[in-house]
C-alpha cells in the first residue's frame, strides 16, 4: 500500500499539541531514560514502541474502564485504548525528533458486530514510512517494531469490508480524538468510536 502524507511539510509530523504532549515533564523523562539506553535513534524507537505495547495494557484487555487520551495521561495511568497508546507512542518518537504520522484501519469489531476504526502510527526512517501497531498483543496478536515488512496486531480482510486507509495524519484524526475526548467511560466509548473514515 502506498502511504500518503497529509502534507509535505515535515514538521508537522514533529509538533507537540495538547494531545501529542511531547513537552510534558513525564513524556520527556521518559524519553531520556529510553534514549539513556538506546544506541542509535532505531533502537530508541523501538523500545519506545515496546514501552508503549508492553508496559502500557489495552483497556480492553484488562477491563479498566477509564478512557485516556493525552499522551502524559497514557503514560502516567497505564492505561488506554489502541489511539490512546497511538498517542503516547508518538509524543515519545517527537520528543526525540522521529517524525511520526497517525494512520488508521477500518476492522471488524471484536465481536463480530459492525466495524471499528483501530489506530496506529507511521515512522519515518530512511526516507520511508513504517507502519507501527502498539495495540498490545495477547492471544492471536503479535504485533512488532519492523522496517522490514509490517508486523501489526491485525491484517486486513478485504472479504470483511476492513480496510488500511493510506493517509498519514500529523494529528489525531478529530472524529477519533472527539470520541476519546467526550467518552465517559470506555463501554461509552465504544457505542460513540467512529465505524469508519
Amino acid at each position: 500500500m502506498q502511504l500518503i502524507q497529509e502534507t509535505d511539510d515535515l514538521s508537522a509530523y514533529l509538533a507537540a499539541d495538547e494531545v501529542i504532549d511531547h513537552e510534558h515533564p513525564l513524556v520527556r523523562q521518559t524519553a531520556a531514560r529510553l534514549a539513556k539506553g538506546a544506541s542509535d535513534s532505531y533502537a530508541y524507537a523501538r523500545a519506545a514502541f515496546e514501552l508503549v505495547r508492553d508496559g502500557v495494557p489495552h483497556s480492553a484487555d484488562t477491563g479498566d474502564p477509564r478512557v485516556t487520551w493525552r499522551a502524559s495521561d497514557v503514560l502516567e495511568l497505564r492505561t488506554g485504548i489502541c489511539h490512546a497508546k497511538s498517542h503516547a507512542l508518538a509524543a515519545l518518537l517527537r520528543a526525540e525528533d522521529i517524525p511520526t504520522a497517525f494512520c488508521y484501519q477500518r476492522l471488524l469489531n471484536g465481536d463480530g458486530g459492525g466495524h471499528l476504526v483501530h489506530g496506529l502510527v507511521a515512522v519515518r526512517f530512511n526516507g520511508a514510512w513504517h507502519r507501527q501497531d502498539p495495540r498490545g498483543n495477547k492471544p492471536g496478536v503479535d504485533a512488532r517494531f519492523s522496517l522490514e515488512g509490517e508486523r501489526l496486531a491485525f491484517p486486513v480482510s478485504a472479504e470483511s469490508s476492513e480496510v488500511d486507509y493510506p493517509v498519514l495524519y500529523a494529528e489525531p484524526h478529530p472524529a477519533v480524538l472527539g470520541a476519546l475526548e467526550a467518552a465517559r467511560d470506555r463501554s461509552h466509548l465504544w457505542q460513540t468510536l467512529p465505524t469508519a473514515l
